[in-house]
């Protein structure tokens, strides 16, 4: 079995962190662009798309900063995360995805995330 890496990506966004992060960290946001349905209780989410749902816990998140979630079915040491960070030299807001993915496949799921994003700054009118 491959060994997962971690690996980032980084996104300039036209948003202020407190929007991005609402579209990042709420059911409703999540809804939006994320996947078809999302439903939270008890910082258990759950994602479903087109009949399928998977559930993801909520490791950590911090207003306007970061959201951290662990598939259910991923190691322990495993999560994929939103970080919004501001650059110091353009003052611009950049959404950073930290992911987990076997080497081979990192280019595909690059791509998935390209589409997923793509769709969130559709929303958000960016």
């Amino acid at each position: 079995m491959s060994k997962k890496v971690l690996y980032t990506l980084e996104y300039p966004v036209r948003s202020s962190p407190g929007i991005l992060y609402e579209f990042l960290r709420t059911p409703a946001g999540l809804q939006e662009w994320f996947a078809d349905k999302v439903d939270e209780r008890d910082s258990m989410f759950s994602f479903s798309w087109n009949g399928t749902t998977e559930k993801a816990e909520l490791l950590e998140s911090v207003e306007d900063s970061f959201v951290r979630f662990r598939w259910t079915y991923m190691a322990k040491n495993e999560y994929f995360e939103w970080r919004i960070e501001k650059s110091e030299v353009t003052n611009q807001t950049i959404l950073v995805i930290s992911d987990f993915a076997e080497k081979k496949d990192i280019k595909d799921q690059s791509q998935l995330w390209e589409y997923q994003v793509k769709d969130l700054f559709h929303r958000i009118g960016s």
